[in-house]
């Protein structure tokens, strides 16, 4: 990471219950104040229009302290700051932080005991922390509670999913704030495990737009040591309240001084583009911890995993595709049993043949027969592979070809199980040159009692991407917290899953077409997303004709996901039969780079459409992705993004006239035609559908 410009300044502010922070464009305005009764109040404009009124801060320990009230203002201070930083993989090759800070030292009259609270005002939104200094009367300490307010100022349209410990696996709910109600839902959705907070509890990040049409979006960055937030909705006053997860006894995070809480984000504009392309999360993360990273590299795979969400093929040897089917101490193989060391050699051969990085294989290991819905401790050991799957044979032809081989490592929630065997884990794929790895974590945690988003957790997958690195190895984590920018400071964390992956449209009612456009506006704001796009055997009736399920898009949608939704780590996830049959459509799976020099995003409106262009760090081709919801789409793009006198061969991959995502998901047209920057081009987006184009210099 270089520093390649850096400005600061620094003066102590008046000692005054009332100050103001303004952004570097001067839009954005927070005011922050003490009330009579000493507690510590915040409020933000927006081009001079109130965006959150006046709002409480503070949080409550276990042994009684009160952090919300009883304050005096000790000290402040503001700063300015600006650096440009280079992430090792992302959406552009240089990334610009610049804020305005203000720092108010409170102290309590009656205790003496101190908490800070750091503000920063961007040019797209503020953040707030808590920071607790080493102090005589506070060293190590319980968070019970934290009461973070914002207070909204009305009822905006807002793009929800409800507040659960244990999952982010929902589609998203569009509706007004006063209509939100988790009872109303149908939460027949594919999800194994729900532990769900409340009436009224949402998780961020939290979406919305108000009626005079500024883009609100509530998160959080550089979520360390503490738990997730969700968000806790009085529909009344639209005020949203900071909801920690608690632990398996109820407390919500341990902390010692000096220590700091993750921040809490708003980011705001008029423009739905400054919400989706904002950095601001990553800004607010420490740089990265690892000084070599000449390993961490971007990957493009395939995998023996769509084949068991398809039920074509199974995780367990015995072919039951029944997790719960506990062993009699005999592996009886049935055939059906996907990951066998001829069938990664297919995949191999199609990832060598097209010019792929990896291999994912799924099912490899031993315990598959009894690993979920038990709350079993000891399901797998990470290092003792299925009779029918030869590690070194896989890997010798794997390297014979030129291709990475990408460990799978499914804890089924037994995490303590996980960390004991982990040294051992990381050792196997050392000795077999496995440079990533894919985590999960689905089902009931052990430690028994604990969930998904609390401290604990949040800790755990914060270990493991700090083990990797020290082992020089990339992780992929899935069912876990989701990303808050913790890959600005360990960017071997690669990618996650942490929202409703492809895999739901196997195997349960789906993702609706509107899905991938809100995801961008939400999940992605704190990091890469394994979504495993490019499904173009759309319908699951081609595998058993009694299904009924179905991907909610159009094949060409399939092809704009690798553009609209960001990840250095891409999988092409259906079988390698299926791209055999149109290798016309793959051909732009196959060119589509995963790691950018720069990012464009030329149309976005969260639910309804996303169009974005990126620019290939390696060479001067250009990648456009365009995708709408359930509505067709007739929009004109210009091509004022690509090099002046410069021609270009834009092929383009769009829905055909005929394409829809339910009655017609296949039908796709292919052309190619000469451009330049002065050239615009009309698409036309099917219902559910999309465009990919690619544009390559040809002078």
């Amino acid at each position: 990471m270089k520093k390649i410009q850096l400005f600061a300044f620094l003066f102590l502010a008046l000692i005054t219950n009332a100050q103001t922070l303004i952004s570097p464009s001067k839009q954005i305005q927070l005011g922050f104040e003490l009330d009579s009764n000493g507690k510590p109040t915040y409020s933000v404009k927006y081009k001079n229009k109130s965006v959150v009124q006046s709002s409480h801060l503070g949080l409550r320990l276990k042994d009684g302290t009160d952090f919300t009230t009883g304050f005096e203002v000790e000290n402040s201070r503001q700063t300015t700051f600006d650096e440009t930083w280079q992430p090792v993989l992302g959406e552009q090759s240089t990334v610009r932080n610049h804020y305005n800070e203000l720092s108010i030292s409170l102290k309590q009259k009656s205790s003496s005991k101190k908490m800070n609270i750091i503000f920063r005002v961007f040019d797209e939104g503020v953040a707030f922390r808590y920071e607790f200094p080493k102090q005589p009367d506070l060293n190590y300490f319980i968070i019970s509670d934290e009461l973070s307010e914002f207070h909204l100022t009305g009822n905006h349209k807002t793009f929800w999913i409800p507040g659960d410990f244990d999952s982010q696996e929902y589609a998203y709910n569009e509706t007004l704030l006063s209509e939100i109600d988790i009872q109303k839902l149908n939460l027949n959705n594919g999800i194994g495990l729900k532990s769900i907070s409340g009436k009224s509890v949402v998780q961020s990040p939290l979406m919305m737009k108000s009626t005079d049409g500024i883009y609100i979006n509530i998160f959080e960055a550089a979520v360390v040591n503490y738990p997730v937030m969700h968000l806790d909705l009085d529909v009344n006053t639209f005020t949203l309240t900071s909801k920690l997860v608690p632990n398996a006894i109820g407390d919500k995070a341990y902390l010692r001084t000096p220590s700091v809480t993750p921040w809490r984000t708003i980011m705001i504009s008029n423009d739905a583009r400054d919400i989706v392309s904002s950095k601001m999360i990553f800004n607010l993360n420490e740089p990265s911890k690892i000084k070599d990273v000449s390993w961490i590299k971007p990957m493009k795979y395939v995998g023996v995993w769509w084949e068991m969400h398809v039920g074509k093929s199974t995780w367990d040897y015995a072919g039951s595709q029944n997790a719960q089917n506990a062993a009699d101490g005999q592996l009886k193989p049935t055939g059906k049993h996907g990951a066998t060391t001829e069938n990664t050699k297919r995949y191999i051969d199609f990832a060598a043949k097209h010019g792929f990085d990896g291999v994912l294989v799924e099912g490899w290991n031993v315990g598959w027969e009894d690993w979920f819905g038990n709350w079993k401790e000891d399901v797998f050991d990470f290092t003792t592979p299925y009779p029918d799957f030869n590690l070194k044979e896989v890997n010798d032809y794997a390297k014979s070809k030129g291709i990475k081989m990408i460990m799978h490592h499914e804890t089924s929630g037994s995490v303590a199980n996980y960390e004991r065997h982990l040294d051992r884990a990381m050792n196997l794929m050392k000795e077999y040159g496995y440079p990533a790895v894919k985590t999960g974590y689905v089902g009931r945690i052990i430690p028994r009692g604990e969930f998904h988003d609390g401290q604990t957790m949040v800790n755990h997958y914060n270990y493991v991407a700090q083990r990797m690195a020290e082992n020089k190895l990339m992780v992929n984590s899935h069912e876990s917290s989701r990303p808050t920018g913790y890959n600005r400071t360990y960017p071997n964390y690669i990618a996650a899953e942490a929202a409703r992956g492809n895999e739901f449209n196997a195997w349960s009612n789906g993702n609706p077409p509107m899905h991938e456009t809100i995801l961008p506006f939400t999940r992605l704001l704190g990091g890469p997303m394994d979504y495993t796009p490019g499904i173009f055997e759309i319908k699951m009736n081609v595998y058993d004709k009694s299904k009924k399920e179905q991907v909610h898009t159009t094949l060409a949608k399939q092809l704009a996901l690798y553009v609209t939704m960001y990840s250095p780590l891409q999988m092409a996830a259906d079988l390698p039969e299926n791209y055999e049959k149109y290798l016309d459509a793959f051909q732009f799976i196959k060119d589509v780079p995963v790691d950018w020099q720069e990012s464009k995003y030329l149309e976005a409106e969260p639910g309804d459409y996303l169009t974005v262009v990126r620019k290939d760090k390696n060479s001067e081709r250009w990648f456009l992705g365009a995708i709408t919801d359930e509505n067709t789409r007739q929009t004109e793009i210009k091509l004022d993004f690509l090099s002046p006198n410069k021609k270009y061969e834009a092929t383009i991959y769009q829905d055909g006239s005929d394409a829809d995502w339910e009655k017609n998901p296949k039908s796709y047209v292919i052309k190619t035609i000469q451009v330049n920057s002065k050239s615009k081009i009309k698409l036309h987006l099917a219902k559910g559908g999309g465009t990919a184009i690619s544009f390559k210099p040809i002078n």
